[in-house]
């Protein structure tokens, strides 16, 4: 199994060459087929069929008819009936408005299918470094056990050539203990991610190893130019502006309805067993009242609300960004100062290391600098991942990975 995911490992990591995400392929492939992007298509479905309605319009041919039998005294009984066929008419104006509103409900649909890829994406990612992130504090783990285990030997032959005490193993032997509990915390960490991740997105084949988290490296666009992209492609102010327009297209509709919709047709009648018979036209015109009025108001008040919310939601968008990005820039510099942490702590795990092997220090001295030394690659890897992870989000949110 570790041979396998020596070799699939290495096939998830080149997406960009350098890059420590998965190939674009698979990652669209699984972004198809989340649940909430399959929900989000099936709506644009629902919204071209309510376009479809709105454009042949509500109104349909209406016929009715009655058919009767009247007895007239000291006559006979006549046979008659009464027929009309019919059907309303939008007045002009109106129909305009009904194509404008379905054609706007078509984008709104759209626009939220992509923004449900962008949020799956969004989690893709999340879920991605942290599986990435625990790897590494798994593999980080390991390592201080194969130090600990190498220092139970040595402190071992030291005791038995009477050149350490026994107390000395004992710390040894304790200090093994409590790195092989740690490793055994970052197992189940590791393996709970990529159990999460294969759950969620199982089309990406996930090998049974973590791939190596990289460094973490400022986009080709830059910052700014990214903080820009975010607020011109949101798929969330999209919908949120054909909202606002949608809802003020079904306010003037709403208005133009105050006048109902005439109803014409065709009469046909035949009375005393066609001893009568004639033809005409039929015409009706509901007469509006306070119903309408009402509803006049509510579809204008209901624009209103959708315009506040379309601003709200561009200063989110707007906002958002720029808090990602000040950040980002914020876990980068956090990022490079626990590696050089990592560099001054593990120097002097060395030091301490040759210093207690010439018996200058003794062995909780060095314990204790291996156990800083492994504390501060854990703190940078937490910073990597956390770097790592905004910049991806920033990615995703300009439309420059896996979204269109």
């Amino acid at each position: 199994m570790l041979l396998l995911a020596g070799i699939a490992a290495p096939a998830l990591a080149q997406s960009d060459g350098t890059s420590d995400l998965p190939p674009s392929e698979l990652v669209i492939r699984a972004l198809d087929g989340a649940p909430g992007v399959e929900a989000a298509v099936a709506r644009v479905g629902a919204a071209r069929a309510g376009e479809d309605a709105l454009r042949r319009g509500p109104h349909e041919i209406t016929a009715q008819g009655t058919l009767s039998r009247r007895s007239v005294d000291h006559d006979r009984d006549y046979v008659e009936y009464d027929t009309t066929v019919s059907r309303a008419f939008r007045l002009p104006g109106k129909a305009a408005l009904d194509r404008r509103a379905g054609a706007l409900g078509v984008d709104i649909a759209q626009n939220r299918m992509e923004d449900a890829r962008h949020q799956a994406a969004l989690a893709l990612a999340t879920l991605w470094y942290d599986w990435l992130g625990a790897g590494e504090q798994h593999r980080n783990a390991l390592a201080l056990v194969e130090t600990q285990r190498a220092l139970v030997r040595a402190t071992g032959r030291r005791v038995d050539l009477r050149d350490a005490a026994q107390l000395d193993l004992e710390q040894a032997n304790a200090a093994l203990a409590l790195a092989e509990a740690q490793a055994g915390d970052a197992a189940a960490e590791r393996d709970r991610a990529r159990t999460l991740l294969a759950a969620r997105f199982p089309e990406l084949s996930l090998p049974v190893e973590a791939p190596r988290l990289l460094a973490p490296a400022v986009p080709a666009e830059g910052f700014d130019r990214l903080q820009a992209l975010i607020v011109e492609r949101s798929h969330e102010i999209g919908a949120a502006v054909g909202t606002a327009d949608r809802q003020a297209i079904l306010a003037r509709r709403a208005r133009a309805d105050r006048i109902a919709d005439p109803s014409l047709g065709f009469r046909l009648f035949s009375e005393r067993s066609g001893e009568e018979q004639g033809a005409g036209l039929y015409a009706s015109l509901p007469l509006g009242g306070g119903h309408r009025r009402a509803l006049a108001s509510q579809a204008e008040a209901e624009a209103r609300a959708a315009y506040a919310e379309r601003i709200g939601v561009e200063r989110d968008i707007a906002g958002n960004a720029a808090a990602d990005v000040a950040e980002t820039r914020a876990r980068l510099a956090a990022w490079r100062a626990s590696a050089q942490a990592v560099q001054s702590a593990e120097a002097s795990a060395a030091l301490s290391g040759r210093g207690q092997q010439l018996g200058a220090i003794d062995l909780t001295d060095r314990l204790y600098a291996e156990r800083q030394a492994n504390e501060s690659r854990a703190q940078e890897i937490t910073a990597r991942v956390a770097a790592a992870r905004l910049l991806a989000k920033l990615r995703i949110d300009a439309h420059t990975l896996w979204i269109e």
